[in-house]
């Protein structure tokens, strides 16, 4: 694939050097060039800014097409996840930010480490301003291997859960709002966090051990990996997923849609 776009950038640029009247063909250049190379060189060294220029143009050209094949893709599979939504299971008992009779409900799937989440929970608080009691969101867990403090961070959160879910809720917003505090101290923020929002962390602390608390998490990540989301933060928005940090608008218009039917 790589060889013949080369290829077919090099006739291009040949065919735009050449000043012949009668110019050859695609065919006839391939094989003049692959009879005898040197003449791309030749043609490169005769105005080398033009042949940049193509091959710029080429690679541009290129990417715009791939990303309009990727927004079509995108926009098909959205489509028909509003036909035949996804179901994740919204058990008892859990944590749920704002209105629980809300007309939309936000499956999040969140790492409590990850720059990507703290930046999908600057767009959550967004669309919480915006939308207000028909806006709904369950927050679910999925620590990646590779942050140490996402998979404790999502165990305190459950913990104090179970003592206060309103108290729960602070400590999620605290941590994304200093995100960068982990670096500094570690698990012991959390602990301090913990203190902060009136939890008691001996509780916290022998909570955190049970193996409900285990199972949850680790049913979670089952779940986001039944939905094929293997990177956070993840979403599904009645149903319809978006995969990654999207901005403010691309919620908004899945909420609208969903909006419009009811």
């Amino acid at each position: 694939m790589k060889t013949t776009r080369i290829l077919a950038t090099l006739t291009a640029a040949i065919a735009g050097l050449t000043l012949a009247a009668c110019a050859p063909t695609s065919k006839q250049l391939k094989e003049a060039i692959e009879k005898d190379p040197s003449i791309v060189f030749v043609a490169i060294e005769k105005d080398p800014a033009k042949f940049i220029e193509i091959v710029n143009k080429a690679a541009q050209d290129a990417q715009k097409v791939g990303a309009e094949k990727a927004q079509d893709d995108e926009k098909k599979a959205r489509d028909a996840e509003f036909a035949n939504p996804l179901k994740p299971e919204i058990q008892e008992g859990r944590v749920i930010f704002g209105n629980k009779d809300a007309a939309i409900t936000i499956v999040e799937y969140s790492d409590f480490q990850c720059p990507y989440c703290s930046r999908g929970y600057q767009t959550m608080q967004e669309v919480k301003k915006q939308y207000g009691d028909k806006v709904r969101i369950v927050f679910k867990h999925l620590p990646l291997d590779f942050h140490p403090l996402a998979m404790p961070a999502a165990k305190y959160f459950e913990a104090i859960a179970k003592q206060d879910p309103k108290k729960a809720e602070k400590f999620h917003d605290m941590v994304f709002e200093n995100q960068g505090m982990l670096k500094d101290k570690g698990e012991a923020y959390f602990k301090e966090v913990t203190k902060k929002v009136g939890a008691d962390l001996k509780k916290v602390e022998a909570d955190m051990k049970g193996d409900d608390i285990a199972k949850k998490i680790a049913g979670d990540m089952e779940e986001a990996k039944k939905f094929n989301m293997s990177g956070t933060p993840g979403f599904i928005i009645n149903g319809v997923s978006l995969r990654g940090a999207y901005p403010f608008p691309s919620f908004k218009e899945i909420i609208d849609q969903h909006l419009a039917k009811k």
